[in-house]
């Protein structure tokens, strides 16, 4: 009995996944049983949440339907200018949330504080499970962002991302510019800690919990009422300023 094959081609960001000899053009693979469409993408390296649409023989199809022997399918990211127009209803990936909150895994906790600086609702801990992220995720309408593979793929994931680069700043480009994030961002309206908005204070009312130095020099402070920190604008502050102004030169630039 000769092979059940298919032909497939991942577009754009999703050949980042995919092995090195399959990248950017079209193979064959030898199909194992009835897989859905979603379970073969995975099988073949790239996690659902980066998925928005699915053709099979040039028309939009579902997670769930079967892929078959004899057919081609094409996949591509969110956001690639090379995928078809197709009708919002036919694609598999969720809408771009209007203003996103995130929970990320213990390894982007520099990540998270870069995001609370801009003034995103963002959950980390440095011991929190898979299973705990994806399920907050879901019932939180959260968006993951980890470098795990494995959390990402899990079912119960919506809204997902995996960072590229390894390095805190440039995944903060590349989450700005996956979510579009530079036009809502509020810098410095959420506490680096702890994730709490926070209120102006006056230096009266953060009297004995600032250095001595810092109270003369200056006026404007804010503090968090979940953790009690309180914040200035002190050289911290002009080094996050100096980033903001970065990311929104970007956008700019890449409009």
């Amino acid at each position: 009995m000769s092979a059940r094959q298919l032909t497939v081609r991942f577009h754009g960001a999703l050949n980042d996944f995919v092995a090195p000899e399959r990248r950017g053009q079209a193979f064959t693979h030898v199909l194992q049983g009835s897989p859905s469409v979603k379970d073969l993408i995975e099988s073949l390296g790239p996690p659902h949440p980066e998925v928005d649409v699915v053709l099979v023989d040039g028309e939009p199809v579902g997670f769930g339907q079967r892929a078959e022997a004899d057919t081609r399918v094409d996949v591509y990211p969110a956001l690639d200018p090379t995928a078809p127009a197709v009708a919002p209803e036919a694609r598999v990936g969720p809408p771009r949330p209007e203003m996103p909150r995130f929970i990320l895994d213990v390894g982007l906790g520099r990540l998270s504080g870069f995001l609370r600086m801009l003034g995103f609702d963002t959950l980390w801990r440095n011991d929190a499970a898979d299973d705990q992220l994806a399920r907050v995720s879901h019932d939180e309408a959260r968006v993951l962002l980890t470098r795990d593979l494995g959390v990402l793929k899990r079912s119960e994931v919506v809204h997902g991302y995996f960072p590229r680069s390894s390095e805190p700043a440039d995944q903060l480009v590349e989450v700005v510019r996956r979510y579009g994030l530079t036009s809502r961002m509020r810098p410095f309206s959420r506490c680096l800690a702890c994730n709490g908005p926070l209120s102006t204070a006056t230096p009266e009312e953060v009297q004995g919990r600032v250095p001595e130095g810092v109270a003369q020099r200056h006026r404007n402070f804010q503090q968090c009422p979940s953790c009690k920190r309180v914040f200035w604008p002190g050289t911290h502050h002009e080094r996050m300023q100096n980033l903001v102004d970065t990311l929104r030169k970007l956008e700019a630039a890449n409009p």
